[in-house]
């Protein structure tokens, strides 16, 4: 039996996975267990991940087989391992590559590693109305244009296919990599962004050109898009989250390759402009006048003979876009993001149609190897005023976040935390709009919502940029893809429920790296003993799944003189995880 006591993971025969906060081995066990397991829910000492049959073919589809998932298990139990936990997460890893999707002629061919699959395959309801017809015993021919419907058919009864059909050209188009900026800068891809590219690409052969690089913000997600856009150099569609990353995207492809403004276009509510590179949004995809009617925009994706499609925040890919995605098998496809994580549950999906992840690279590796910036998470509990107890009490459960989150004391502790740091450029984000412009009344400070016109936001985010506006208020449109990277403290006012995806976005606007100490600050600002705290629950899931230190001050300890910043030698209220 293996009893190391200071072994930090409990196996258990549910496939789920206890890990002990305190123990000295829990950082590099959180590490490896991250590639091949989902965290679940992240109490003060004990943390909780469950190994999936997706979870374990993403492992394995980035270079973590079944035999080294094994032993990382057996390498930091406290106990032995179960035996069927290791016996069944071989036989997950194994059902990865038993399915092959090849090209013969004008037809696709699956085929299966042996008769009962095969057999198995042919009976199934989900999968039979997408096989045109059966070659032989393990083998079938289907139709190109089925060929993402079936990928997500097999993928939901637990047979993933490994996609080996290839893919089209596309359109030729010579695209280089500057070795300098526009502003006479030195550029080069870091190294592991050129491992993201070449491990994405595979030398052009069928085994690559599809599939998902997880990477943080801040650590250049966009750079490996323009480092595959170089290596395929074929025309390409690019899809983002909002009109303001198209401009941002658009800058950077200008300023970092040898592409001209005439090659570049935008296509938004704004400008319908297609270009061997056309940078486009999730919005104006989806927008149609009526549920009863057609996609407006979904011409676009055969408006040129595109060879890669570059997908943004993969993981907020909206549900008509996973229908497209089906019909494009034949083109080359990448997701970028910084978390797999859909609230809409939809992972397998991505898997499907997209492509498995492919590379990633844990978050405080990154930051130990000092390509982000080091942060500190901390979330302070404000009381609820007497006076409006009785307010949120009989308040109904749909309203009750909402009350919470305008909270009017946390004003008094905005404040505080900005005189704490008042030398530093300060983003305020929050999610009510009349809250937010509150507090921008306040502060004196603007504040950005979606009703602000393009050209002001841009005139915000260019000031903040150069050092002329230090304290910036905005809504939930600078949750995506924006590139501000002199914030180095964010004030979370309010949050989307209990959305992992929107913690993860909110603490990416502070990772760019930093002059100096190259540190940031990351406040939430949450309301004690209400449905606030509640869901601040399920947001420190992903900050704690990425190896942050999430404490807990209640509102009076900001007034306490030895504590200059979190981690210093003040005891907090809480400390979730150990953090560095």
């Amino acid at each position: 039996m293996n009893h190391n006591s200071e072994n930090p993971l409990i196996v258990q025969g549910d496939h789920t996975v206890l890990v002990e906060v305190d123990s000295p081995r829990y950082e590099e066990a959180r590490d490896h267990l991250a590639r091949f397991a989902e965290l679940v829910k992240s109490p003060e000492h004990v943390h909780t991940y469950r190994i999936t049959p997706l979870s374990v073919w993403n492992g394995s589809a980035a270079g973590m087989p079944a035999q080294q998932i094994q032993s990382v298990l057996n390498e930091y139990a406290k106990y032995d391992v179960p035996g069927h936990v290791l016996t069944e997460i071989h036989d997950f890893a194994s059902r990865y590559g038993r399915l092959k999707l090849h090209r013969g002629g004008d037809v696709l061919r699956l085929e299966a590693a042996d008769a009962p699959l095969a057999e198995e395959i042919w009976r199934s309801e989900e999968a039979r109305k997408y096989l045109e017809s059966r070659d032989g015993a393990l083998s079938f021919h289907i139709l190109p244009l089925n060929r993402g419907r079936l990928k997500q058919a097999l993928v939901k009864i637990g047979w993933p296919i490994e996609d080996l059909a290839g893919y089209v050209d596309g359109e030729a188009l010579d695209v280089a990599l500057r070795d300098a900026t526009g502003e006479g800068l030195p550029f080069s891809l870091r190294p592991y962004q050129w491992e993201a590219v070449n491990v994405f690409y595979a030398g052009g052969e069928a085994t690559g050109g599809s599939g998902v690089i997880t990477l943080p913000c801040g650590a250049g997600k966009t750079v490996v898009g323009l480092g595959v856009m170089a290596r395929t150099s074929t025309s390409t569609l690019i899809l983002v989250t909002n009109t303001s990353a198209v401009r941002q995207w658009i800058r950077e492809i200008l300023d970092k390759t040898n592409l001209r403004p005439d090659q570049v276009g935008e296509y938004t509510g704004q400008s319908k402009d297609i270009r061997p590179v056309t940078v486009s949004t999730y919005q104006i995809l989806t927008y149609r006048r009526s549920r009863q009617e057609e996609f407006v925009h979904f011409g676009l994706f055969d408006s040129r003979d595109w060879g890669l499609i570059i997908y943004d925040e993969v993981h907020l890919l909206p549900a008509p876009v996973f229908q497209l995605t089906a019909d494009i098998q034949a083109r080359r496809r990448l997701g970028l993001t910084a978390t797999l994580v859909r609230e809409d549950g939809r992972e397998d999906d991505v898997f499907a149609l997209i492509g498995p992840k492919k590379y990633d690279v844990p978050w405080k590796v990154m930051e130990n190897q000092g390509w982000i910036a080091t942060a500190v998470c901390t979330e302070v509990r404000v009381r609820l005023p007497d006076e409006l107890r009785m307010g949120y009490a009989v308040t109904d459960q749909r309203r009750k976040f909402r009350f919470a989150s305008e909270n009017p004391a946390k004003l008094a502790v905005l404040r505080r935390v900005l005189d704490r740091h008042r030398d530093e450029q300060t983003l305020i984000i929050g999610t009510y709009v009349d809250h937010l412009r509150a507090i921008a009344d306040e502060l004196h400070a603007p504040v950005l919502t979606g009703q602000t016109s393009n050209v002001q936001r841009e005139r915000h985010y260019d000031d903040f940029r150069a050092g002329r506006l230090r304290t910036l208020v905005v809504s939930k449109v600078a949750n995506f893809a924006i590139d501000l990277p002199d914030a180095a403290v964010a004030i979370q006012v309010s949050g989307t429920f209990g959305s992992r995806q929107e913690e993860a976005q909110r603490l990416g606007r502070l990772l760019r790296p930093k002059p100096g100490t190259n540190q940031a600050h990351f406040y939430t600002l949450v309301t004690r003993e209400t449905l606030e705290q509640d869901f601040a629950l399920k947001r420190q899931l992903f900050l704690t799944e990425q190896g942050y230190a999430y404490e807990i001050l209640d509102e009076n300890d900001l007034n306490h003189p030895r504590l200059a910043e979190c981690g210093t030698g003040f005891k907090p209220a809480v400390r979730l995880a150990s953090g560095t």
